[in-house]
């Protein structure tokens, strides 16, 4: 597959990747979840909780009352190992006191909204990139072994302050594997596009706007288009990243794209939109992987694999098992993407996360 973009024009199949083929074993590890009340964070210990018996996992977010809420969906009393923790990832001290004997370490934790970004630059700026900044230093100091931080679509080629606070977390962590010497944690970088039923998210709001009787859908732009993963696909991934490591790669999913547009016909197909323009700081595309990166990117089946530079035994071990090079100036973007759903495959993205889209759709009334 060297010098192809490795995607299959099928985009029905990139609808039901699961990517749990290589999930790793947390039976017996010690897990620190940052932003572990949020979307990500309670889709992770559902599926963690069914499928794990880890010695110990830490809920750490900043909202007291959706650290009661999740509390009372995943109990300490049923899941003994279960710790809630209140703090910021802003706060150096809190993070290092909290994480310390964990030996997973997942970053979720992060300002996400663009809108809000763009307003409040330094508060973005305080919890996307010292959070980020502050969770490596104390993963460095605690002993972890494995750090994997959830980064955007937005962090490449950004236009946008969230792309650009992404970009720098995922420089922050890359060029932690070099830092810490022999003994050092593993880091690396999930990337992925918008999560279906994550609040938030354009699909819960559009229900909404339906359900309450809206006599129309609005529309940034007919050509928008968007990745779109689901909240157990990207659970999975984040485990199977777990699994794979060497530590220095961007783990980038193969994913379906489509318009926004379509989506608004595929969850109310009666409505009539209406145009409103493009928010401040949004792309028409997103972009997953530019064109300057695809020299250091590798096509390992269901995923790419972008290699940090100076982390050639990494990229070594990756093409021993199989993983080849994309042609160079190749791009991922959601545009170009050969895997585009039409709106019975959209259905069927949205069938695969209705539960979420119900919760997402309750937390937005």
């Amino acid at each position: 597959m060297a010098g192809s973009s490795g995607a299959s024009p099928d985009a029905r199949a990139a609808v039901l990747r699961d990517f749990s083929g290589t999930a790793c074993d947390l039976d017996g590890a010690s897990i620190f979840l940052t932003g572990g009340t949020g979307s990500f964070g309670h889709r992770f210990l559902d599926i963690v909780t069914r499928r794990f018996r880890p010695r110990a996992l830490v809920v750490f977010s900043r909202d007291e009352l959706k650290q009661y809420e999740t509390a009372q969906r995943f109990s300490p009393e049923a899941f003994p190992y279960l710790k809630y923790a209140i703090g910021d990832v802003r706060d150096a001290a809190r993070v290092a006191q909290v994480m310390h004997g964990s030996d997973i370490v997942i970053h979720a934790a992060a300002m996400k909204h663009v809108p809000v970004a763009e307003a409040n630059p330094f508060e973005c700026v305080q919890t996307n990139i010292h959070g980020a900044e502050n969770v490596v230093r104390a993963a460095m100091a605690c002993g972890a072994r494995k750090v994997v931080a959830l980064s955007s679509d937005k962090a490449a080629a950004p236009v946008n302050l969230y792309g650009a606070t992404k970009l720098a977390s995922d420089k922050i962590f890359i060029a932690a594997n070099a830092q810490g010497g022999g003994t050092a944690p593993r880091f690396s970088v999930v990337r992925y596009g918008n999560v279906v039923g994550s609040r938030g998210s354009v699909a819960p709001f559009f229900q909404k706007l339906a359900a309450d009787g809206a006599r129309d859908l609005p529309i940034t732009d007919p050509r928008m288009t968007r990745f779109w993963i689901t909240l157990e696909q990207g659970v999975n991934f984040v485990l199977s990243a777990l699994s794979d490591m060497q530590g220095g790669e961007i783990f980038v999913p193969k994913l379906p794209s489509m318009r926004t547009i379509d989506l608004a016909r595929a969850i109310a197909p009666g409505l009539p939109h209406r145009i409103v323009g493009a928010r401040p700081g949004e792309k028409l595309h997103e972009v997953m992987i530019t064109p300057d990166d695809s020299r250091s990117t590798l096509d390992a089946g269901d995923r790419y694999v972008v290699v940090a530079p100076g982390r050639e035994h990494v990229r070594r071990r990756w093409e021993e098992a199989g993983a080849a090079p994309v042609r160079d100036g190749w791009s991922y973007a959601s545009d170009t993407n050969p895997e585009q759903l039409d709106i019975p495959g959209l259905q069927a993205l949205l069938g695969l996360a209705r539960p979420a889209l119900r919760t997402a759709t309750a937390k937005a009334v």
